[in-house]
């Protein structure tokens, strides 16, 4: 009898089992209902190797950059017989406008590199070009740092040299290098995807791409924990140690670019892109505002260069540029970090840290709580609620607004300390190298909030460049957004004669006010932008097929293999 049962329950078990194979078969890759897009989990796909690549050739730059940029303070501000001990002697004022300076120069420069990789280079070749003019200018740094063959005169000018031989460098790389691991995902809709618990999830392009700007922007915060060796080196070595380390280490950004590149895909440049988008641009301007006048369908007399899909896309990318203008005043608190934060330090009792060593808890926040908020964070949030970029903006607005508050009270902290309060090393001449009575570590959390800001403003600033940009112009649209870093700097020159005691306490406040009001100005402006961010990401599918046929821009995952091509 019990035979019979087991006879009669295997073959109902197969024709069960077998029927659900059969439907996950018919749900895999299919692309997903209305219902099945809000109900379902989102989920990202694989991220390509040749990603890594990419990778590393930021990692190497950014490991330059900042191990370069964290002693400039020291460098800049103080003389051979200040404590902590500098070069140009140029006083926390001159050393915080040139900080901005070269902050600016470094992202202003970006808008050149941009055009030249959507007009004429494409990405790959500028970032390889000017990695070779980055390590030029890193090289005048060093020599010109040797105490044994320069004095201040000479110091100084190859200092103001380099900062512009580098700045320039950082222009044609930084435009194009996230621009460049975005371009490894494939273009892909969204679809349905059978996990191998049974589970039906949505496989989002979007949640891919967010992915891969953390993922990106984790690897600029490791290369960033460069200022840890840079700072001590400059505090037990010399300024020319510091800068002789990122010298060596920038090689690695130029081997990755070598041994990729048979691997990475590479968008041709189109017919001259911007200058068409540009054009399309004046003839909306000339018509009231409206780039519908642009389109080919409504005037086909005007016989206009472009598709009404190119228009859509312009049309995008306004949109974009429209969410950075706020941007600025979250730039300029972001910039605190890197010298008034500096000088803030060497005021406080710092137990034999170097005060420009702080730094690296902003980069080691960001790597702990990036995989945090990929994993557990943005998925729970989203469980619930779709957490759209405008939302993190605005957040990240709100912690940038934040840490100056905190800035603030430390401030007023340390100058009710003595020995000196409020003129912290300038009381008297026996005071010259004692700092107040505070403990430096205090600072920290003013560094995590920056952190925290970063993921929410900083990453998500860089996904909406890219996605939000037409497939020939994400280079000069990522340029544009980094221009905003450049207008942040130029406040912060601007607003540099106030870098003084004992005016700082001010200082930071006037910051957190700005930009708690920029932040809650950008969310009125723009809030509506999150009920529209999937019809806009769909624009890159509308038509696609007829626009790269008609731009020529057909992806290509290979280049001439001599070396003669690379540069």
């Amino acid at each position: 009898m019990s035979n019979s049962i087991n006879d009669e329950k295997i073959p109902l078990e197969s024709s069960l089992e077998k029927h659900l194979s059969e439907q996950e078969t018919e749900d895999e890759g299919r692309e997903p209902t209305e219902l099945e897009l809000k109900t379902l989990r989102h989920v990202s796909e694989t991220i390509p190797l040749r990603c890594w690549l990419v990778a590393i050739v930021e990692l190497a730059e950014r490991f330059s950059y900042y191990g370069l940029s964290a002693p400039f303070q020291n460098y800049m501000q103080n003389t051979p017989q200040d404590s902590p001990k500098g070069v140009l002697g140029l006083n926390q004022q001159g050393a915080t406008a040139l900080s901005y300076f070269f902050q600016f120069w470094c992202y202003v420069t970006p808008i050149f590199g941009g055009w030249i990789a959507d007009t004429y280079w494409g990405k790959y070749k500028t970032i390889f070009v000017f990695c070779i003019i980055y390590i030029v200018g890193i090289f005048i740094l060093f020599i010109t740092s040797l105490p044994s063959i320069t004095d201040r005169t000479t110091a100084l000018g190859g200092y103001v040299a380099a900062i512009i031989i580098i700045g320039l460098a950082t222009g044609g790389v930084k435009s194009n290098v996230s621009p460049l691991i975005a371009d490894q995902i494939p273009k892909t809709r969204a679809i349905i995807k059978v996990l191998k618990s049974g589970e039906k999830v949505v496989q989002d392009p979007n949640i891919t791409i967010q992915n891969v700007f953390m993922f990106f922007y984790l690897m600029i915060n490791i290369g960033s924990l460069s200022v840890i060796a840079t700072t001590q080196l400059e505090a037990h070595v010399g300024f020319w140690a510091a800068y002789l380390l990122p010298f060596c280490f920038f090689f690695i950004a130029v081997l990755a670019l070598i041994l990729g590149r048979n691997q990475y895909v590479k968008v041709p440049v189109g017919d001259k892109i911007i200058n068409k988008t540009f054009k399309c641009a004046i003839v909306g301007i000339k018509n009231g505002f409206s780039l519908d006048a642009a389109k080919p369908s409504l005037h086909p007399d005007k016989e206009f260069p472009w598709n009404d899909h190119f228009v859509e896309e312009v049309k995008r990318s306004v949109y974009a540029c429209k969410v950075f203008v706020f941007y600025p005043f979250y730039w300029v608190v972001y910039g605190q970090m890197l010298n008034n934060f500096v000088s803030q330090a060497g005021d406080m009792e710092l137990h034999g840290l170097p005060n420009d060593i702080l730094q690296a808890i902003d980069s080691i926040a960001i790597i702990i709580f990036i995989p945090i908020c990929e994993r557990l964070i943005y998925p729970f949030i989203r469980r619930f609620t779709p957490f759209r970029a405008i939302t993190k903006i605005f957040w990240g607005f709100m912690l940038g607004s934040s840490a100056m508050v905190y800035a603030a009270v430390l401030q007023h902290f340390i100058y009710s300390a003595g020995p000196c309060y409020d003129h912290p090393k300038a009381c008297a001449p026996q005071y010259a190298n004692v700092p107040n009575h505070v403990h430096v570590a205090i600072q920290a959390p003013a560094y995590f909030l920056i952190a925290m800001s970063e993921i929410l403003a900083s990453i998500t600033g860089l996904e909406y460049a890219y996605t939000k940009a037409p497939v020939a112009m994400k280079s000069f649209i990522m340029s544009m957004y980094l221009l905003t870093t450049a207008i942040g700097s130029a406040l912060g020159i601007a607003m540099s004669s106030t870098s003084e005691d004992p005016k700082l306490v001010w200082t930071y406040t006037g910051l957190a006010g700005a930009c708690f009001i920029a932040g809650c100005l950008f969310w009125i402006c723009f809030h509506h932008y999150n009920d529209k961010e999937d019809e806009l990401n769909k624009l890159e599918f509308i038509d696609e097929d007829e626009f790269a046929k008609e731009a020529d821009l057909v992806p290509v995952t290979t280049f001439p293999h001599s070396l003669r091509s690379l540069a």
